[in-house]
């Protein structure tokens, strides 16, 4: 469930004119106010119905929280995305990971923080 300053879909492509543009990639910063010092950043790279996460850096002692994981969740759905795939490090070795989104519909969605 949305909350109602944000909408259910966002739209990936934009018509002007004769052209059409097509968001492929999205910048994600952690803060209160835009133009403010952020405490965590990320890059989501869109392809078709799937997206990677990638650069998610946080601020030293600054853990990304379960609150960041559903807020991301959220716009993975409003960007209605399929799946998400992101790498993280787990006992100091690179692992790549593999994510379901499950569409807002009522149902509560599929997704775990950890394994």
């Amino acid at each position: 469930m949305s909350d109602s300053s944000t909408p259910e879909t966002l739209s990936r492509f934009v018509k002007i004119d004769k052209w059409i543009f097509e968001v492929k990639s999205v910048r994600a910063i952690r803060v209160d106010d835009f133009g403010q010092p952020y405490s965590a950043i990320a890059n989501f790279t869109l392809n078709g119905k799937s997206a990677y996460i990638d650069g998610l850096l946080t601020r030293e002692d600054d853990d990304f929280t379960r609150e960041d994981y559903a807020t991301f969740e959220k716009v993975t759905r409003q960007l209605q995305v399929d799946s998400v795939n992101f790498d993280r490090f787990k006992q100091k070795r690179r692992v790549s990971d593999s994510i379901k989104v499950t569409p807002t519909n009522g149902l509560k969605p599929k997704l775990k923080l950890v394994k």
